[in-house]
């Protein structure tokens, strides 16, 4: 049976702002956009937090929400200079890393037993190691499987350490609401409280020929997951057919421009991410999950495999603005991936021409140098510094 690590950096843009701020240890921090350019929250700290501060909340509205909160711009740079260091940690006990993420990631520590102990004990150096080596906080769940795993690192934040035994996967899943359960949103919810279903245990006493009247195909999907059953291998990025990230929202979003703005910051990571492992893609996908539980994916391919942040925004704004279907706003989940992978070291074209194309592919060169060597200061773009950044990863 396999041993699985989900850990997830708590509060990680704030947390950092704190650490290298440290007059403001435990005061309220929230790191976003530009209140009067529509900006959005991409991370607050717990004390801000208590004020009902959360990601995607319009920065207006967290101004009002905590007017004593210490503001500062997303350092886009630094938080992934940050996030490599924690990737070289976690590479220490296992190859079988999947990040999800610059703040969370999978690991599979089956095979690492032996050398460092069960899957709390790799749980807990590598929160010592976070600790001591960066001065940051991280919750991981221990688990025999992705979906336990993800659950648990979220049961006890901030600082958690929650591992699920294999024998106790029902104890431990029955008593939470099914809004736990990966995908359920508000809408959702209400339907099965409706129907007097409030826990994953009473989920899990639902006939499957009842969740797929309700959900369609993703009722079976429901069905196994309030089992405990998630049977997705750990897939190092290397190996992935896809490189991907998505965002599920606390509270629905509704306005078009904050969701243009999250779709950014999503597209910076993967775009990223792609450099990185010397990956291009010629599909970019477009995930959006309405607060009915509906989701939809759209996709457009490009002409030439490609890894610009530019041509993949492009892309996925425009799925986002002319593809979605004709019905209200009303968003739990977005997210953007790239498939249909060669090599990065093959000869890329692009729908820019060429001298744009060079001028873009510089561009992202430097940023990736300056967020591999210094963490200083974030290159934007002019329309990215006017409305704030990518926010951070709470669902898989």
């Amino acid at each position: 049976m396999r041993t699985i690590l989900h850990v997830d950096m708590d509060a990680f843009y704030a947390s950092i702002e704190e650490r290298d701020h440290s007059e403001l240890q435990g005061l309220p921090i929230i790191v976003g956009g530009r209140a009067e350019h529509r900006g959005v929250v991409s991370a607050a700290n717990y004390p801000a937090r208590k004020f009902g501060v959360h990601s995607a909340m319009p920065m207006k509205t967290a101004r009002q929400l905590c007017p004593q909160a210490h503001f500062f711009p997303v350092r886009m740079s630094a938080y992934a200079e940050v996030s490599q260091s924690i990737q070289k940690i976690f590479r220490r006990y296992t190859p079988l890393v999947e990040p999800l993420s610059l703040d969370e990631a999978f690991l599979d520590v089956t095979g690492s037993q032996l050398l460092f102990g069960n899957g709390r004990e790799i749980a807990t150096a590598i929160k010592q190691e976070v600790r001591q080596s960066l001065q940051l906080i991280a919750s991981v769940g221990v688990a025999p499987n992705k979906f336990l795993a993800k659950i648990a690192s979220d049961a006890d934040k901030p600082d958690g350490l929650v591992v699920v035994e294999p024998d106790k996967i029902q104890e431990f899943l029955d008593p939470l609401p099914v809004s736990r359960v990966w995908g359920i949103g508000k809408v959702a919810t209400q339907r099965f409280n409706r129907c007097g279903i409030q826990t994953i245990a009473q989920l899990r006493g639902l006939d499957l020929k009842v969740l797929t009247e309700l959900f369609g195909e993703q009722g079976a999907h429901l069905w196994q997951l309030a089992q405990g059953l998630d049977d997705r291998a750990v897939v190092p990025e290397k190996q992935a057919k896809s490189i991907s990230h998505e965002t599920t929202f606390s509270s629905d979003v509704n306005d078009l421009e904050i969701l243009r703005t999250i779709l950014m910051g999503l597209v910076d990571d993967v775009a990223r991410r792609l450099r990185k492992n010397k990956m291009r893609g010629k599909t970019i996908q477009l995930k959006i999950r309405y607060d009915d539980f509906s989701t939809f994916t759209r996709s457009m391919t490009v002409a030439q495999p490609t890894d610009l942040t530019r041509e993949i925004e492009e892309s996925a704004l425009l799925l986002l603005d002319q593809k979605l279907p004709d019905r209200p706003l009303s968003i739990r989940l977005i997210g953007v991936g790239v498939t249909g992978f060669q090599s990065g070291s093959q000869q890329q074209k692009s729908l820019f021409d060429e001298e744009d194309q060079q001028k873009f592919s510089r561009l992202d060169q430097v940023k990736d140098q300056i967020a591999s060597r210094f963490g200083s200061d974030s290159i934007i773009r002019g329309n990215r510094i006017s409305n704030g950044d990518s926010q951070e990863e709470t669902s898989p």
